[in-house]
């Protein structure tokens, strides 16, 4: 038995290529048992707090450590043989390439992470979580090329020349494509300034609608008779943005016409009647009625109250109401609302001749 393992292929013993068979396999059993073990402990664990650092931790392990542990670890146990210069130039560039394979992965893990937990903590809503995915597609492919970067620099090529190309080519592509970059900016003033949020019914100079989706480059908005508005970022940031969903209440301002025949008592009391109608409406808060002018054809009552709602259809249907009231209040105490008209007057200035007309303008009850 001796004899048979101190034979020697390929420059190592038997006994050396038992040693390390034997040893990847109890490191791919140390492996297994801590997944399937302590990681479904620590899982079991981690449902039960609130926090998700927990979590992250362990999928982190899971996902990243434990099968990088395994690879590297096998590598390490091979190189420990006597193998021919090739081979052991292969594996050692293996084990640089799959060691920045799993740091890249980790460093955009970390960032993940940490951006969704700063997110979770500001209670941000889930639509505005999944915005995220832009930046954080710029993020990781900057990262990886850091990593590819990095990894070249460790095999031993002069990153000099990459370096300098990538400086004169990112001046090119920045020059070409200024406006793509223009939009990405945007789109982050748009993400940390949060001048609308999708859902929201906004207004800009270009059309109005219901934000459905913000991409890296444009916004889709939806108008209200049916058409999908793509507005680039950029002219979305320029352009005066209102904003409806965030209004807190929406201020009414009417104004109501009645005939001059009104004797004075009863437009005294107008202002009075339409507060009370105002006030009886529970979504409808009261600011002001006064007689405003003199018009040509009316007195001109306005009247200012605000809808308590940011709903559309509460404030019209809310004002509906209030005029509904206030036309059946005018009926019931014989108050006329006023709309332009004219009185002819006929006057004869002589048997023989023809009536001269004269029209002044007047107004007219209902």
């Amino acid at each position: 038995m001796d004899e048979f393992l101190k034979r020697v292929y390929w420059g190592n013993t038997v006994l050396d290529y038992s040693i390390a068979l034997g040893s990847i396999l109890l490191l791919w059993i140390i492996v297994r048992i801590f997944k399937n073990r302590v990681i479904h402990y620590l899982q079991s664990f981690s449902e039960k707090t609130d926090t998700i650092f927990d979590d992250l931790i362990i999928k982190g392990i899971s996902n990243l450590a434990l099968p990088f542990v395994f690879l590297a670890g096998n590598i390490v146990i091979i190189r420990h043989l006597n193998l021919p210069a090739k081979l052991d130039n292969v594996l050692n560039v293996a084990l640089i390439v799959i060691a920045t394979y799993y740091l890249v992965r980790l460093i955009n893990f970390v960032i993940h992470g940490a951006v969704h937990v700063y997110m979770e903590r500001k209670n941000e809503p889930k639509e505005r979580i999944r915005q995220l995915r832009g930046i954080l597609m710029v993020i990781y492919t900057c990262v990886w090329i850091a990593g590819i970067i990095m990894m070249i620099d460790n095999l031993g090529f002069d990153i000099t020349t990459i370096v300098a190309g990538l400086g004169v080519g990112g001046i090119a592509v920045a020059l070409a494509a200024q406006n793509i970059l223009g939009d990405l900016f945007s789109y982050l003033v748009i993400f940390f300034d949060k001048p609308f949020e999708i859902g929201d019914f906004i207004k800009t100079n270009n059309g109005s609608g219901t934000v459905e989706r913000i991409g890296i480059k444009t916004s889709h908005v939806r108008s209200p008779d049916g058409q999908q508005l793509v507005m680039p970022n950029a002219e979305l940031v320029k352009s005066t943005i209102q904003n409806f969903k965030r209004l807190e209440r929406r201020r009414v301002l009417m104004n109501i016409g009645v005939v001059y025949q009104t004797p004075a008592e009863q437009l005294r009391r107008i202002p009075q009647m339409i507060e009370e109608i105002i006030r009886s409406q529970p979504s409808a808060t009261f600011d002001r009625v006064h007689l405003k002018s003199l018009a040509d054809f009316s007195l001109v009552f306005e009247i200012v109250f605000f809808i308590e709602s940011t709903d559309y259809m509460t404030y019209m249907n809310s004002q509906q109401e209030i005029l509904f009231r206030i036309f059946e209040k005018f009926e019931n105490e014989k108050i006329g609302f006023a709309y332009p008209t004219q009185t002819l007057y006929v006057e004869r200035t002589g048997t023989d001749e023809k009536p001269s007309i004269q029209a002044f303008p007047e107004e007219s009850n209902r």
